[in-house]
């Protein structure tokens, strides 16, 4: 059984990362499931075509752009946005069998995103509200790292906060409150969503000193964390702190909202995408740039103690975690995913009985059991 859903959006790269220039673009390519996938820009938007030409399986992120067509850069073959072949050197036309597959990709608040499943599901309601990514109202810095660990790891770090208590002792977190703090865990019930919400909050703390970039506090602060967590790995974060005094208001002096997605290379490396923005107007490049330092020393801190976990639990395959109350929310997380995986690959059957004819064949739904309270 894979470790992965098929039906969803994956990103697989910032837009930024996949530029156009005619006649000439950029070629693009990135693994996403174990697929090397070739993505780039024509005059009416993205063409997503699987980086191996049919020909003789030359990738084809070695050859060019042309116009908004796709040039083998091996044989010379020539492919459309669809992965079509329209052109052979040497022939008057192509044979049909020529053609490459393609994949439903959309750009959405500077995520590029492929749909790895059936096409005729791609569904733009399970697109994530990366709000802060594309807003006059949030400013950041975007960050990539590429994680040589499976991305389940990853998300389990995600979600549960209390590691920062330790792992971020010096960057995020600053407090052993953190992790002594119970979170509220409810399910996404938003048409397309598929996961969690998960909230924090401690009611006094000292400020981390991730937040002396941002604001100067005297004396401890109320912080709290509150955020989304969608298949097939993304959290959405809206996160905060103000003086403890103050913990009745809406707003904070720091607010922040906090976009990453993990995409899995293959079943043992991942791509993980991150932002972390502030609002607008204040000291905008400069803090962004401090900021997304202090983020990408912390996220060096999780990848670090989530290496050593992939490599300790690589050398003891038949050993077994033991739940703590910790892991809620990712026990729940684990569950849908493990839920959606077996639904995508629930056989199909034939329903037979004595008094009605044989009915074509239809997919059985899965039986799931109710999630952890």
């Amino acid at each position: 059984m894979p470790t992965w859903v098929r039906n969803c959006w994956y990103v697989i790269a910032w837009s930024h990362e996949i530029t156009y220039a005619p006649p000439k673009g950029q070629v693009f390519s990135r693994t996403v499931l174990g697929e090397p996938i070739v993505v780039y820009r024509t005059s009416a938007g993205l063409s997503a075509l699987a980086d191996r030409c049919c020909h003789r399986g030359a990738p084809l992120s070695k050859g060019r752009v042309e116009g908004d067509h796709l040039r083998c850069g091996y044989h010379g073959l020539l492919f459309d946005q669809r992965g079509a072949c329209v052109a052979a050197p040497g022939m008057a036309a192509p044979p049909r069998a020529a053609c490459v597959k393609s994949y439903p990709v959309v750009e959405h608040n500077r995520w590029v995103f492929v749909w790895m499943g059936d096409p005729a599901q791609a569904d733009l309601t399970q697109l994530p509200n990366n709000y802060s990514c594309c807003s006059v109202d949030w400013h950041y810095e975007p960050g990539y790292l590429h994680y040589d660990t499976d991305y389940r790891l990853i998300c389990d770090n995600l979600l549960d906060f209390s590691h920062l208590s330790y792992v971020h002792e010096a960057t995020l977190g600053g407090s052993t409150e953190i992790a002594q703090a119970k979170p509220e865990i409810t399910n996404l019930s938003q048409p397309g969503q598929r996961g969690l919400r998960v909230r924090r909050e401690v009611a006094r703390v000292p400020s981390p000193p991730s937040y002396q970039r941002i604001h100067r506090f005297e004396g401890e602060i109320y912080r709290w964390w509150d955020y989304d967590f969608v298949l097939p790995g993304t959290l959405l974060m809206r996160s905060g702190g103000r003086p403890a005094a103050n913990n009745t208001v809406d707003r904070g002096e720091v607010e922040l909202h906090s976009c990453q997605t993990l995409t899995p290379e293959t079943e043992h490396s991942t791509h993980y995408f991150f932002q972390q923005s502030h609002r607008s107007g204040m000291g905008d490049a400069e803090l962004a740039a401090s900021m997304h330092a202090m983020l990408v020393r912390a996220f060096d801190e999780d990848k670090d103690i989530i290496s050593a976990q992939a490599q300790s639990l690589a050398m003891a395959p038949d050993f077994q975690m033991l739940p703590l109350h910790l892991d809620r929310a990712l026990q729940q997380f684990r569950q849908l995913l493990a839920r959606e995986i077996a639904a995508e690959h629930s056989p199909a059957v034939e329903v037979l009985t004595p008094t009605r004819p044989v009915h074509p064949v239809r997919t059985i739904a899965v039986h799931t059991e109710p999630l952890l309270k």
